[in-house]
């Protein structure tokens, strides 16, 4: 999933942004800011850490769309997603062709307004339309903090949130996968098992750069989204692969009553943008400056190391740990670097987690709005370097600090 229910409400966030208190690394015309006493917001998952790629990839990635370009509602009437470029729709099949996570043959690809409106769709497409009762909509803990408030926002009489699918009872029900999971980073499966039930699998995070490619997803819906693979969070693009062709038109249904259509400049900027992702791995680039997945993963790894180390410094905290694997794109075995960093509170005195860091400007979600406990929180791996470095020196003077405050 790409979009986020952040604690901070929109206008305080937006506000944040433009208080030189809150630190958020350099952005066009924001400041950056330094102090110690700056507010780290590592809440959301905000791919800013890709910028640094796309700069150095310049012109490459860069498109020019005419006054009189994407104009029509339509990009091909005759064709089941009638607002999907044709365009985007190859490139998306070219880039799982190239890393080899996820089943493109005998697949209808449907594009939409971030994989939100696309988890939408798909739970409009597969709740009966004459069922007594709304559909149960469930997802093992810990599930991403956005599917309950989005599969409740509008109070649907078709679906509802029923919450953790080990507690639920039933044999019908629309079960969301996200692997790997969004906020612990372990791969998952499906819970139940019923041939009432239904499965979504979110995908978004099913890249080489977060974790080994061991094997080619095939599953009824999968979906995916430009913000976490490529970094283009503001593109505001989403896609699935749908085997089934009528739930793939009743998708298509709900994405045309909600927003006519999907916006055809976004579409032709992201397949630029994957267009320059493959072509760094099937045309000759002899200094490998233009392989994304290979940047990412360093960037993912390096991190990774630097918090394990800042983390064992204070004395406070714990991580999950994760086995490798052999990664079919990389061609080698591959250790996982989650984009979300599932931090555990290990000190008895403190039950609320996200509230101690928050004490020392450091903002993070809490476990309670991913199904578990105040103990944990999901800390954003993705900020750009600035603020990330920031997080990590603080982290690691955590321990001393709390003990001088006692003293």
């Amino acid at each position: 999933m790409q979009t986020s229910s952040c604690l901070l409400e929109e206008g305080d966030e937006m506000a944040a942004a433009n208080d030189d208190s809150v630190y958020a690394g350099p952005t066009n015309g924001v400041r950056a800011v330094t102090n110690a006493s700056a507010i780290i917001n590592l809440d959301h998952g905000d791919p800013t850490m890709f910028e640094s790629f796309w700069r150095r990839i310049g012109e490459k990635g860069t498109i020019v769309i005419p006054g009189w370009q994407t104009m029509s509602y339509f990009s091909d009437a005759t064709k089941l997603c009638w607002f999907l470029e044709p365009d985007f729709a190859h490139e998306v099949r070219r880039l799982h062709g190239l890393v080899g996570n996820a089943v493109v043959e005998e697949r209808h690809v449907i594009v939409g307004t971030g994989s939100t409106q696309l988890f939408q769709a798909a739970l409009y497409a597969l709740s009966p339309p004459d069922a007594s009762e709304p559909m149960s909509v469930v997802s093992a803990v810990p599930y991403y903090s956005s599917y309950p408030s989005v599969t409740d926002y509008l109070r649907s009489g078709l679906f509802r949130w029923s919450g953790d699918a080990h507690a639920f009872k039933g044999e019908t029900y629309i079960e969301l996968v996200c692997s790997p999971n969004n906020p612990d980073g372990t791969i998952k499966e499906a819970v139940l098992k019923s041939k009432f039930g239904k499965t979504i699998h979110d995908l978004a995070y099913y890249w080489p750069q977060y974790t080994a490619i061991v094997g080619t997803a095939d599953h009824d819906i999968m979906l995916f989204t430009v913000s976490k693979s490529t970094g283009h969070a503001g593109t505001r693009l989403g896609w699935a692969l749908v085997k089934d062709r009528d739930v793939a038109k009743k998708m298509v249904k709900f994405i045309e009553l909600n927003t006519i259509g999907v916006s055809k400049d976004s579409q032709l900027r992201a397949a630029k943008i994957l267009k320059v992702v493959s072509d760094g791995y099937e045309l000759p680039n002899p200094d490998g400056m233009d392989k994304l997945f290979d940047f990412g993963r360093r960037l993912m790894a390096a991190r990774w190391e630097r918090l394990h180390e800042a983390v064992k410094a204070s004395g406070f905290f714990s991580l999950p740990e994760f086995s490798s694997g052999f990664c079919m794109f990389f061609k080698e075995r591959t250790a996982t670097y989650p984009a979300f960093a599932w931090l555990k509170c290990e000190k008895e005195e403190i039950r609320d987690c996200e509230g101690f860091l928050k004490e020392h400007n450091i903002l993070t979600r809490s476990g309670k709005h991913f199904g578990v406990a105040s103990e944990f929180v999901r800390v954003s791996m993705l900020d750009r370097d600035e603020n990330f470095d920031l997080f990590v020196k603080r982290i690691s003077s955590l321990g001393s600090s709390h003990l001088s405050q006692k003293v």
